[in-house]
């Protein structure tokens, strides 16, 4: 069965590609009626393995419509895409007792038609960019002045505001050194003590001296 396409545009065509066309059709039913960047988006972030080939092939579909048509690429879209079988390599892999199992290598032809939008949705998607823009100019303005320290109408946010909020959370070194500070002042009596205990022996031991020498005399 044959389609016949009335204008479709300008093609770009990729032959015998590795891939069977039953897997090629789920990324093509993905950008067909797509404009070319949103079509460029959904296969750039497409896990699909014909993605990238695909990509490649509309790629070179808008260059023949650019030079070939003088078209821009901005009004452009994808007005039709498909895969056809292409021819199939066989191959064998040995099993067991002598046979042979057939391995079937499927190929694809895959076509992609680009075309000018109408004046009424060119007009509508720039509308959207330029909105989508301005609202993500806005929210990195908004960005910067938080960032910078800036309020919303512009005025700068005291530093008092910042600084009231933060708590010092207790650090171990301020446990220790209280802990020994607690230390010192509890020994200081017993140093004390023991200073009183040694200056009694050296006076008893005094004592006992004059006495021996007394006797001697």
């Amino acid at each position: 069965m044959s389609v016949t396409l009335v204008n479709p545009g300008t093609r770009a065509i990729l032959k015998s590609y590795r891939m069977s066309a039953s897997k090629v059709r789920e990324v093509l039913d993905l950008i067909r009626g797509k404009d070319i960047i949103t079509a460029r988006d959904i296969l750039i972030y497409s896990e699909r393995g014909a993605a990238k080939v695909i990509l490649k092939l509309l790629a070179s579909a808008v260059a023949n419509a650019e030079n070939n048509d003088s078209i821009p690429a901005d009004e452009l879209f994808v007005s039709a895409c498909f895969a056809d079988e292409g021819p199939t390599l066989k191959r064998f892999k040995p099993r067991a007792r002598g046979r042979a199992s057939q391995i079937l290598k499927r190929t694809s032809h895959i076509t992609i038609y680009v075309a000018r939008m109408d004046s009424s949705r060119i007009s509508e998607i720039s509308r959207k960019r330029s909105a989508e823009a301005t609202k993500r100019a806005e929210r990195r303005s908004v960005r910067v002045k938080r960032s910078t320290g800036q309020g919303l109408s512009g005025e700068e946010v005291s530093p008092e505001v910042e600084i009231i909020d933060v708590v010092e959370a207790p650090t171990p070194d301020t446990g220790l050194i209280e802990a020994e500070v607690v230390q010192e002042e509890v020994s200081v009596p017993e140093a004390l003590a023991q200073d009183d205990s040694q200056e009694a022996q050296e006076s008893v031991n005094a004592e006992a001296l004059d006495a021996d020498e007394s006797e001697n005399k």
